[in-house]
C-alpha cells in the first residue's frame, strides 16, 4: 500500500509550552521525530501537520515537509484526519500518525503497526512487553490483547488486574500479558474517515483515550506487540533535559 506518515503537532501543550518548537540537539523537536520517521523508509511521504505558522515555518526552514491544518482539530486524529482528505494525499493507500513528541518511537513499533493492516484490521498500532510497576501510573496506557492480535481494551486503570497477589503462578501469567501502549497508529484510508465520523463515546470522555472510541463502536484494531525496553516520549522539561543528555548515543542507532 501506497503510506503517508503524518506528524500532528499543536503549539498550545500546557505540561511544556510550545513543545514542536523546543530544541533537541539544536533542531526542534517536531523535526527530529520527522527526520526520524523519514529515515525508516516505512512511507512514500512524510509530512507535519500543523496549526500553526510558526511551526510549519520553522519545520521548512529545517527541510521538513509541513502542511497547515485547521486550528479547531479536537485531537492528533482529526488533524491527521484533515491532511489525508487533501488533494494531493488522496492516491495514499495507507494512513501512518506518529506523536509529534516522540522522537525515540522504535522502527519495530512502527513496522508492526503497518504490519497489522490487511484482512483482520483496518487499524493498526503497537505495545510493548512492560513490567507490572506501570500498573500503578495512570499517565501510562495499558492494553490487553487477545489471542489473535486484536485490542479488547486501552486504560490508564491497572489491566490485566491482578486478582490473587500472592499466588506465584497467577503473578507469572500477569508478567507475560503487561503491555503498555504506544501512540502509533496506522489506518487504511476508509478507517481514518470512519474513525473521525463517530461520536464521541463516553469510555473515550473518561480514560481521556481516543482509540477507545472505534473500539466502543466494535472495530478491530490490531495491536503489535514487541519486545522493550521503551523509551519515553517528551512531556515535561525534565523529560526534555534526559532527552538532550541521551540523543547522541541514541541518533547513531538505525531507524
Amino acid at each position: 500500500m501506497k503510506t503517508l506518515a503524518v506528524i500532528p503537532a499543536r503549539l498550545g501543550a500546557t505540561r511544556l509550552p510550545r513543545k514542536p518548537l523546543r530544541l533537541l540537539a539544536g533542531r526542534p523537536l517536531v523535526v527530529r521525530v520527522w527526520e526520524r520517521v523519514s529515515a525508516m523508509n516505512v512511507a512514500d511521504r512524510c509530512v507535519i501537520a500543523t496549526d500553526s505558522e510558526e511551526v510549519a515555518a520553522a519545520a521548512r526552514a529545517n527541510g521538513a515537509d509541513a502542511v497547515l491544518t485547521s486550528s479547531d482539530h479536537p485531537s492528533g486524529t482529526d488533524r491527521v484526519a484533515e491532511v489525508s482528505r487533501g488533494r494531493e494525499f488522496k492516491s495514499f493507500d495507507a494512513i501512518l500518525n506518529v506523536q509529534g513528541d516522540e522522537p525515540f518511537i522504535s522502527a519495530e513499533a512502527v513496522r508492526g503497526a503497518l504490519g497489522m493492516l490487511g484482512a483482520t484490521f483496518h487499524i493498526g498500532t503497537a505495545a510493548v512487553q512492560a513490567t507490572p510497576a506501570i500498573l500503578d501510573e495512570p499517565s501510562v496506557v495499558k492494553v490487553v490483547t487477545a489471542d489473535d492480535g486484536r485490542a479488547l481494551y486501552f486504560s490508564r486503570a491497572a489491566i490485566p488486574f491482578l486478582r490473587e497477589p500472592k499466588d506465584p503462578a497467577d503473578d507469572q501469567l500477569l508478567r507475560q500479558r503487561v503491555c503498555q501502549h504506544i501512540g502509533v497508529y496506522c489506518y487504511t484510508r476508509d478507517a481514518l474517515a470512519k474513525w473521525v465520523a463517530l461520536p464521541p463515546h463516553p469510555l473515550e470522555r473518561i480514560e481521556r483515550l481516543e482509540q477507545l472510541r472505534p473500539l466502543a463502536a466494535g472495530w478491530a484494531i490490531g495491536v503489535a506487540v514487541i519486545a522493550g525496553p521503551l523509551r519515553r516520549g517528551i512531556d515535561t522539561e525534565n523529560d526534555l533535559a534526559r532527552a538532550n543528555s541521551e540523543w547522541t548515543i541514541f541518533s547513531g542507532e538505525p531507524a
